[in-house]
């Protein structure tokens, strides 16, 4: 697409590993130029991260996370790097950063360090636990933000240990609320002419996912546990159910749906009985009828009860890794893209966000520091300041 809706907008990306890098490839995506400032002399930790290696400084994990941007190597605490930092911020509408709370500040990474060079600068940071309290120095990752946030213990079987999600889940929506608001901070810079300092945190973000049975606890001091296979806490059924072959998702989260549920698998009576009668009776008798719809499931297997209730049920079969990516819905849909690599073509997910009825597109993240010579020269530094800077940025 040539005219991407934050084409124009330059961001510095203080940046590495998980969380900001999936936040800041959004705008990447999204036409934004996205600077990534990697620390000497390996760069982003995640370059390194195995097992699958793209020749030497790159990796499929880095690339998942560092489509559409732009790689310059500096030390922010040497006086060359300094200055060259300085430099590009005053040239730039944000500048953001996934480090520990107490960093920003030491480094000059925020509003009151940077708004001498660009008063419409917009610092935004993204940390385990704030900038402002007294976790601010402590690091802190997912894993850890799940088990204090409740979410492990809202995981699994009820009679087994706590679990985690199997992703990084609260990485991710910690990355993209972090890019929500360093494109609000911008807007408001573009209507006033004044930035400003915009956090978020891992903690913050976590505590605020548990929506809906944090108000229940908040005001009823109701504490939601852990179901038996993956139940909604308060409709039933909605939960993983055994087929002939494996397991299958249903969700009659509407009346209507559990109508057509039952009369698909052949137990229309079960419409009428007391116990089955509305959302309230269902939820009292969960226990009773799990077996029941199990027995009946059974008898099929999960694609042949998909036949059956695709697109008239909320309903999906449970899917390895693998299978998921097999998926031919995933191919129809062009969630794979192939992005252009030294090493050759590499497959990767597409952005999820579509711009008039199109996916977005990537390209593969440069080797470390590839862009450092355009860019010192764009900033005003002469051949021979390049080359001096080059090696004294190593």
């Amino acid at each position: 697409m040539k005219d991407l809706p934050l084409k124009g907008l330059r961001i510095v990306a203080v940046e590495q590993y998980g969380a900001g890098p999936y936040g800041s490839m959004h705008l990447a995506d999204l036409g934004a130029e996205v600077i990534k400032i990697e620390s000497p002399p390996g760069g982003d930790v995640s370059r390194s991260t195995g097992p699958y290696f793209l020749g030497q400084g790159d990796s499929l994990f880095f690339q998942t996370f560092n489509l559409n941007k732009r790689s310059l190597r500096l030390d922010l605490k040497a006086a060359e790097g300094r200055e060259v930092f300085e430099k590009l911020i005053g040239t730039a509408d944000a500048v953001l950063n996934n480090l520990r709370g107490d960093q920003p500040e030491k480094l000059g990474l925020d509003y009151a360090s940077l708004s001498r060079i660009n008063p419409k600068i917009v610092c935004a940071h993204l940390s385990a636990y704030g900038r402002d309290n007294e976790r601010a120095a402590w690091p802190g990752y997912d894993y850890l933000m799940q088990a204090e946030a409740g979410f492990m213990a809202l995981t699994g079987e009820p009679d087994a240990p706590p679990a985690r999600f199997g992703l990084s889940m609260v990485d991710f929506m910690t990355g993209t609320t972090m890019s929500m608001a360093l494109l609000a901070g911008v807007v408001g810079a573009m209507r006033t002419g004044i930035g400003r300092d915009v956090d978020v945190s891992l903690f913050d973000v976590a505590l605020h996912q548990l929506s809906y049975p944090a108000t229940w606890y908040l005001n009823n001091g109701h504490r939601t546990e852990r179901l038996e296979r993956s139940a909604h806490p308060s409709t039933v059924p909605c939960q993983v159910y055994r087929t002939a072959d494996g397991w299958i998702m249903v969700m009659c989260m509407l009346e209507k749906f559990w109508q057509t549920f039952v009369a698909g698998i052949g137990s229309p009576e079960w419409a009428g009985e007391a116990r089955f009668a509305n959302f309230a009776a269902r939820r009292e008798s969960r226990l009773e009828l799990t077996p029941l719809v199990d027995k009946v499931l059974s008898t099929r297997t999960t694609a042949q009860w998909m036949e059956v209730f695709a697109g008239k049920i909320p309903v999906a079969p449970i899917l390895d890794v693998a299978a998921a990516l097999d998926n031919p819905y995933v191919e129809r849909v062009g969630m794979v893209q192939t992005i252009d690599h030294p090493q050759g073509p590499q497959r990767v997910l597409c952005n999820p966000v579509k711009l008039d009825g199109q996916r977005l597109t990537g390209a593969a993240c440069p080797p470390l520091n590839a862009d450092a010579q355009e860019l010192l020269a764009e900033l005003g530094y002469d051949d021979a300041a390049i080359v001096r800077l080059l090696g004294e940025l190593a």
